[in-house]
Order: structure tokens, then sequence, then C-alpha cells
């Protein structure tokens, strides 16, 4: 069953057992999906509400891109936790002549490309849901500005925790432009905190 189709209760009991997966990444992606489900509820609290009616433009935008982001959010909390498998399988195969080590090598360098990839991904989005959740402040339901902040805690969370994700697969990436690509992630992870320091900020005020 994927993770993502558990019950919670199931998938925490999974998540505290001595399984090596679902790990870090997968909780990251979570997290962050919950974030940005947030902003499309808050989007959606403020939808078609006559009192809210400048509002209604920006919020039909970015309920449509909240929603989107939080699928391909959901998708990657199983992504995760199959990069880690692939990555366990690849350790597993044999190396009993140069052939089969060579084959093996390869195999471990392509499943760590991969689960330093899906991270990566995952920082992406959370960055853009930031983006989203930024354009709500002050423009949506007042009556769920606290979610806003609630978002951007969960996207910070998110984001942050992918890029530990990258950073400890980011010594077995042997492919150097890729590995160039992933440290741009540092550069993102220090967006991301600037902009959810100023969305919690400008809550918090509003409260």
């Amino acid at each position: 069953m994927k993770l993502a189709d558990m019950t919670v209760k199931d998938y925490l009991d999974l998540l505290k057992s001595d399984a090596p997966a679902p790990g870090g990444g997968s909780v990251s992606a979570l997290t962050a999906a919950q974030g940005i489900g947030l902003v499309g509820m808050v989007a959606a609290l403020t939808i078609g509400k006559e009192r809210y009616r400048d509002f209604e433009a920006v919020c039909i935008a970015a309920k449509a891109e909240a929603d989107a982001l939080c699928e391909k959010l959901t998708l990657a909390i199983d992504k995760d936790t199959e990069a880690f498998n692939l990555v366990s399988a690849a350790y597993k195969l044999p190396k009993d002549t140069e052939e089969l080590k060579a084959a093996r090598s390869k195999a471990i360098a392509d499943a760590t490309l991969k689960a330093t990839e899906v991270p990566f991904e995952t920082l992406i989005l959370c960055l853009e849901g930031l983006k989203v959740t930024a354009k709500l402040v002050g423009k949506s339901n007042p009556n769920a500005a606290s979610d806003l902040g609630v978002a951007a805690l969960n996207l910070l969370a998110g984001i942050k925790g992918a890029w530990l994700n990258v950073l400890i697969n980011l010594p077995g990436v042997k492919d150097e432009a890729a590995k160039a690509g992933f440290e741009a992630g540092a550069a993102m992870v220090a967006e991301a905190e600037k902009l959810a320091a100023e969305i919690y900020e400008s809550v918090k005020a509003s409260l």
C-alpha cells in the first residue's frame, strides 16, 4: 500500500518502527503537502463570499496553484521512499566478479542520483508553495489568517528537510553537472527562509 493511501495512524505506526523508510524525505513532502493544503483551504474559504469579492481573482488562481502543488507533494511522499528502496536494493547486488562490481557501482550511482533528485524536486515545490502562500496574505478571509502562518511554517519545514536529504546524498552523486545543479538548492532555502519569516510576521501582526 502506498504511504499516501494509509490511515494517519497506520502511517505513524510505520514511521516510528525500525523500518528505514519512510524517513525524513517522505516526512518533508507530507509536511509540505499539509502546508499547501492549508493554503488551498484559505482560498476556498474566501472564494464566493461577497465581503471578500476584491480577493476573488487572487484566491481562485491561488486555489488552482495550491491544489496542483498539493497533488505533486502527495506523490513525493511515496517517490522518496521508492528512491530510498532503490538505493538499498543497489547496495545488495552481488559483487563477486569485476563485472558484477561494475554493474553494482553503476546501479548505486543511478539510484543515488534518483534519491537526490526526488527531495530536490520537493524543495522546488515547497518554494513555489511559499510564493503562493504569500499571495494570500492580506488578500483572503481574515478569519483563516493564522492558517497561512501555519502553512508557511510547514512549507519551510518541508524545504529545509528536503534540503537535508539532498545534502546527505550529494557526496554519492557522480554526475558533476547534476551535482552543481543540486547545490543551487542552498540559495532556494535561503529565499524560502526569508519569505516564510515575512509571511509569519505579517500574519502574526494581523491577529
